[in-house]
């Protein structure tokens, strides 16, 4: 659900040259790159890679990049050129300015870095990912010969292309399993075996930094028989932040909405919407229950904030600071219930929030249930400032 909405700051969404940074730590093949962050560094790189054809994308997190325009005029935020020369002409039209693609707000994303790469020519394109499923309790390899294109499109029209390997958690991937995937990937000859042992370093990788999914696609070979990842996404387990603080680290917060990084800071989870109603609920189905009632009675969501369990007076505080602070907010609904936090300290932090705050708009409240060591919460709110409706179930 929140990727449906947009990125949470919780979710760690890596650059494209931070991924195939990872990748090469672990051995696994791809392009030569530089990166750059400014034009004569840019130029630099290129005429250092030597290589016949060169690319150069710009380093944003949304996809769409080629199709995309800046605002300085230029088409697209990937080039090809055989020309090493122009690259530091088309750096200087990228960097610094906002590249707006399908993925991005309408203003687009302003462009801070640049990746310098050797193009290299694919002959054939495969998909390959390793993920977690449920199903399996634990990672499975999915491939397909039909790389290059959207999978879901393949699974959905030509589901024999579809391969699947579920792998042991304890024993890893087996060599019998990685040649038998890159088999089905169509791989033949001398690129089996190679398709084989860079889809265990790619498990490897999966396993080091405590990642949830490794998709690679195109997963290709080239003219001169060797097999490369070209492009990567890989998704992080963020309860595994505590072991993995390199990687959190490379986090870049400058495309992130500023609102969402606060209240990350917070240990809440924000996600701003286009309405005028704030919605402050603990849990995330109640949460999306409750955004839903909204726009059935004709109302509009302003966010959704979830305040989860184990919640401080700090945090329900820093939460209405977060709300009052959205000048679309008309008014505010507080929708708790009190199986997983204890509604005594919501009732105390809302009340402070109002007090301090001096809140001008509209509050709803609705506690029900409620848990102490002494049994159920008898909790009154008292809010001299607006109107207030307070349904509480000891």
């Amino acid at each position: 659900f929140y990727l449906s909405l947009g990125l949470s700051r919780r979710w760690l969404n890596l650059q494209e040259y931070q991924s195939k940074m990872l990748m090469q730590e672990s051995g696994v093949t791809v392009q030569r790159f530089y990166v750059a962050d400014n034009a004569p560094d840019a130029l630099q790189a290129a005429r250092k890679l030597n290589a016949k054809e060169i690319v150069l994308k710009a380093q944003i997190l949304a996809g769409g990049r080629g199709k995309g325009t800046f605002d300085s005029g230029l088409k697209g935020g990937v080039h090809l050129t055989k020309d090493p020369s122009v690259v530091g002409e088309l750096a200087n039209k990228m960097l610094g300015y906002s590249l707006t693609t399908k993925q991005t707000p309408k203003d687009g994303v302003k462009v801070k870095t640049v990746m310098v790469a050797e193009a290299l020519d694919i002959n054939r394109e495969t998909y390959f990912a390793i993920l977690m499923d449920r199903a399996c309790n634990g990672p499975v390899m999915v491939g397909s010969p039909q790389g290059g294109m959207d999978i879901e499109e393949v699974a959905e029209k030509t589901p024999e292309l579809i391969f699947k390997e579920v792998i042991d958690i304890f024993e890893g991937v087996q060599d019998d399993q990685a040649l038998r995937m890159a088999a089905n990937l169509g791989f033949k000859g001398p690129l089996e075996r190679q398709a084989a042992d860079q889809i265990k370093r790619l498990y490897d990788l999966f396993l080091k930094v405590d990642a949830t999914q490794v998709e690679v696609n195109p997963f290709g070979e080239t003219p001169e028989g060797q097999v490369v990842c070209f492009d990567a996404k890989i998704n992080f387990d963020d309860n595994a932040e505590f072991r993995q603080k390199s990687v959190f680290a490379m986090d870049d917060m400058s495309e992130s909405d500023p609102t969402e990084t606060e209240a990350a800071k917070w240990d809440l989870k924000y996600i701003g919407l286009d309405g005028n109603i704030a919605c402050f609920v603990n849990g995330a189905g109640l949460a999306m229950a409750t955004c839903d009632i909204i726009d059935l009675h004709g109302g509009k969501p302003a966010n959704f904030l979830d305040l989860g369990g184990g919640v401080k007076e700090r945090q329900v505080y820093e939460a209405f600071k977060l709300l009052t602070a959205d000048p679309k907010v008309e008014a505010i609904l507080v929708n708790i219930f009190g199986g997983i936090v204890n509604c005594a300290i919501i009732a105390n932090g809302i009340t402070k929030a109002c007090r301090e705050l001096e809140l001008k708009v509209p509050l709803v409240v609705r506690l029900e249930g409620g848990y102490s060591t002494g049994g159920a919460i008898t909790t009154t709110l008292h809010l001299p400032i607006c109107t207030v409706c307070l349904f509480f179930t000891p």
